[in-house]
């Protein structure tokens, strides 16, 4: 499995492009594009690469992360994958936006296949598992990649820190018990591509993340 990321927004979100690069089957994560030109960035590297875009998949349903889900969803044909425990967000995607003082033409969202903690799905022939990670919000989930050797974690954990918990349903105790149990037993090699910042990994959070 290839993984290219992008910063988009604000909000400086990393949107995921992972792809088979036999099939060059491709998912597109956290779906950050808030204008045109970012839009055109992740359309024209998808075009370079001749990837057949086929799923649509949200860590979590925050604003910063789901930005672009409609227009990923109109110009591809795909279906968003999310954890229904977080269809609230979704669904208030423009009291999201009021609540940062933005004042965006967003309308309301909603969940077409639901994922749930075990669930495997696949990219080619390499299987994503599911992860439940809930605290930063309830629905929070990782994607890892066993085989490639690397876990997206959405914004549950981050180099050196974890997710804020102070947004709605966030909690503190239940973001950590969901990464020292979750995320901490995964092999100490796997890779950590979060959803803000650079990489790092199980290994190294587990000996220096302050929070853990």
């Amino acid at each position: 499995m290839k993984v290219s990321r992008f910063v988009f927004n604000m909000f400086g979100v990393n949107t995921y492009v992972m792809w088979d690069p036999e099939s060059l089957e491709a998912a597109i994560v956290d779906p950050g594009m808030i204008d045109q030109a970012e839009k055109d960035a992740l359309d024209s590297f998808i075009s370079r690469n001749s990837l057949w875009p086929t799923q649509l998949i949200n860590t979590h349903s925050h604003l910063d992360h789901i930005f672009g889900n409609t227009y990923i969803k109109e110009k591809y044909g795909l279906e968003i994958k999310a954890n229904p425990a977080d269809d609230f967000l979704a669904r208030t995607l423009p009291e999201q936006a009021a609540r940062f003082g933005m004042r965006l033409p967003l309308a309301p969202q909603s969940l077409d296949v639901e994922l749930h903690d075990g669930d495997t799905i696949y990219l080619g022939k390499e299987p994503i598992e599911i992860i439940a990670v809930p605290g930063h919000s309830p629905g929070s989930i990782a994607l890892y990649c066993p085989e490639s050797g690397f876990v997206i974690t959405g914004d549950a954990l981050f180099p050196g820190s974890i997710g804020r918990t102070d947004l709605p349903k966030g909690n503190h105790a239940t973001l950590i018990d969901s990464i020292r149990r979750r995320l901490l037993s995964l092999p100490d090699e796997t890779v950590v591509l979060a959803g803000h910042g650079g990489e790092t990994t199980i290994g190294r959070e587990k000996t220096t993340n302050p929070y853990l």
